[in-house]
């Protein structure tokens, strides 16, 4: 997921159930004091987005790493999924 300008300290990953939410917020206060005038901006940004995970989905075992503005989340699948094998007979 591309994100650019944010920290890590900004994004929230939850899990509940089989739903995966990402959701970043970020908050900027800037002043400037001069000797006849002040001056204050203020700047406030967020997104949130959900995802459905498939029941192969190990909620267990997700990582999360956001470097270079690129947030990669990994979901690996239960060991018993990837095991699954299934011969289809032609007939």
């Amino acid at each position: 997921m591309a994100a650019p300008g944010l920290k890590k300290e900004d994004f929230q990953i939850n899990l509940k159930k089989d739903t995966l939410s990402v959701w970043a917020e970020v908050k900027k206060d800037e002043s400037q004091i001069a000797k006849d005038f002040t001056r204050k901006e203020f700047d406030y940004s967020s997104f949130a987005r959900s995802f459905n995970l498939p029941e192969t989905a190990d909620g267990d075992n997700i990582t999360a790493e956001y470097k270079d503005g690129i947030l990669n989340i990994n979901i690996n699948k239960k060991d018993d999924a990837k095991l699954q094998h299934k011969e289809i007979v032609v007939s």
